[in-house]
């Protein structure tokens, strides 16, 4: 079988076994598979990856490993431009907006108390969440591997806490967003923007 080295950064490891993380490892795949198969077989989502190096070149999902390659795999640069690079997904996020799935209930409102524009319903469907994200670029958050992996899915973060608190902190950390943290501008039912008290929610 044909074996790659591999090496993902940063926050990537947290998909990853111990013995796996912030290390070259060896990896055997079967035949000429698509380098996207190859990264979620081993459980890191595409949505969470910005940047694929094969042999030091940047490349798409959709290259083509043959074995003997060794490749780098970084996470979603937000906040950053790295053209000419072959950015895997659209421009980086100038406004960074959120749609949250339906358990994440508690984290919506407190990063709506942050000041985060951040969407959220418990009657939305994995298939709205998607469209969601497509029409408005937002980033879907949720703790379901599998729905991160659809391929129609190009903006997501998967939740590695189960604590509402903490997951509210791994949201700010993961997205560089502490400069951006406006308190009480905007309200925690309805997520507007407070306007001189004009929500009916408030």
């Amino acid at each position: 079988m044909p074996t790659v080295q591999l090496r993902f950064c940063e926050e990537l490891n947290g998909h990853l076994p111990t013995v796996w993380r912030k290390c070259d490892f060896a990896h055997a795949f079967d035949g000429a598979r698509a380098i996207k198969d190859v990264i979620e077989a081993l459980g890191v989502p595409h949505t969470e990856i910005d940047l694929i190096l094969v042999d030091g070149k940047s490349v798409r999902f959709s290259h083509r490993l043959r074995g003997g390659e060794s490749v780098a795999v970084y996470p979603v640069f937000e906040r950053f431009d790295i053209r000419p690079l072959h950015r895997l997904r659209p421009r980086p996020l100038r406004r960074t907006r959120f749609v949250a799935d339906l358990h994440l209930g508690k984290l919506a409102r407190s990063l709506r108390l942050l000041g985060f524009d951040t969407l959220y319903s418990a009657e939305v469907d994995d298939a709205e969440l998607i469209a969601i994200s497509a029409r408005d670029q937002r980033i879907v958050l949720t703790r379901d591997v599998g729905l991160l992996r659809r391929k129609a899915l190009t903006r997501g973060y998967r939740l590695r806490s189960a604590d509402p608190q903490l997951q509210v902190q791994e949201v700010v950390h993961a997205f560089s967003l502490e400069r951006d943290i406006r308190p009480f501008t905007r309200c925690m039912s309805c997520n507007s923007l407070l306007k001189r008290r004009s929500c009916a929610h408030c």
